[in-house]
C-alpha cells in the first residue's frame, strides 16, 4: 500500500479506520467519524487557545489531588459504541480530537492517545464548527459512554452543560450557564468555575 503523503491521495467520500489514519504522514488535522474523513478547522484563534488554555490549568490544579489527567488538542482519542470490547486499531472508524479531556481511567491511555471514551470531554466552539460537526461529535460522545459534555461558546460567553442518561444512553441538557454563575461538573461537584474570571482571562 503505497504511503500517503498528501491528504488529496484520500477518497473523501471512502471508508477508513484508524490503523488508515496511523499511516498517514501529511500535516493537515483531520477526524474520523465512523470511517469519514472529516476535516478540522484552520488553527484556532486567539480567544479560543486562551479559553482552552484557562479551562485546561484549572482542571490540571484540580486534577493534581485525583486520579485523572488532563489533556488539550492536538491528542487522539479513539471512540467505538460502549457496548462492544476493546476494538483492534482496524476495528476503530470514529478517531476525534477534543479540546480538552479528562481520562479517570489510566487504562485507556497509551502511547497514541486514548482508546475509549473519557470521562468528560469539553469543546469549545470556533466559527468554523458546523452545526452538523457538532450534532454528529455529540452523538458520539453519547454513544461511547462518555459521561459528561460540555460545549463552550466564546462569544456569547455561555457553557452548556450535557450529562448523560445510562438508561437513554443520550445526554440531557442539565445547565445553561452564563454570566457570573459558577459552572459545576456533574462528575467533579466540588469545583466550581466562575465564568466572569474565565471569560474575562479567554
Amino acid at each position: 500500500m503505497p504511503a500517503i503523503t498528501d491528504i488529496s491521495q484520500l477518497d473523501p467520500n471512502g471508508d477508513y479506520s484508524y490503523a488508515d489514519y496511523l499511516t498517514w504522514q501529511f500535516e493537515e488535522r483531520l477526524e474520523l467519524f465512523k470511517g469519514k474523513i472529516s476535516l478540522m478547522c484552520p488553527g484556532p484563534n486567539v480567544k479560543h487557545q486562551r479559553l482552552s488554555m484557562q479551562l485546561s490549568g484549572r482542571l490540571f490544579n484540580y486534577c493534581l489531588s485525583k486520579p485523572c489527567q488532563v489533556f488539550a488538542a492536538p491528542f487522539d482519542v479513539r471512540l467505538y459504541n460502549r457496548k462492544k470490547s476493546l476494538l483492534a486499531n482496524r476495528d476503530i472508524t470514529t478517531v476525534v480530537q477534543p479540546d480538552i479531556c479528562v481520562i479517570c481511567d489510566p487504562e485507556k491511555l497509551d502511547e497514541q492517545g486514548c482508546n475509549g471514551a473519557p470521562d468528560w470531554i469539553i469543546e469549545i466552539l470556533s466559527k468554523g464548527n458546523s452545526k452538523k460537526e457538532v450534532k454528529t461529535k455529540q452523538a458520539l460522545y453519547a454513544e461511547s459512554g462518555v459521561k459528561e459534555y460540555w460545549l463552550v461558546f466564546p462569544y456569547e460567553e455561555v457553557i452548556n452543560q450535557f450529562v448523560l442518561n445510562d438508561e437513554t444512553g443520550e445526554y440531557q441538557l442539565t445547565n445553561n450557564y452564563a454570566g457570573d454563575d459558577l459552572a459545576i461538573p456533574f462528575l467533579f461537584p466540588d469545583l466550581a468555575i466562575d465564568l466572569a474570571g474565565l471569560f474575562k482571562e479567554g
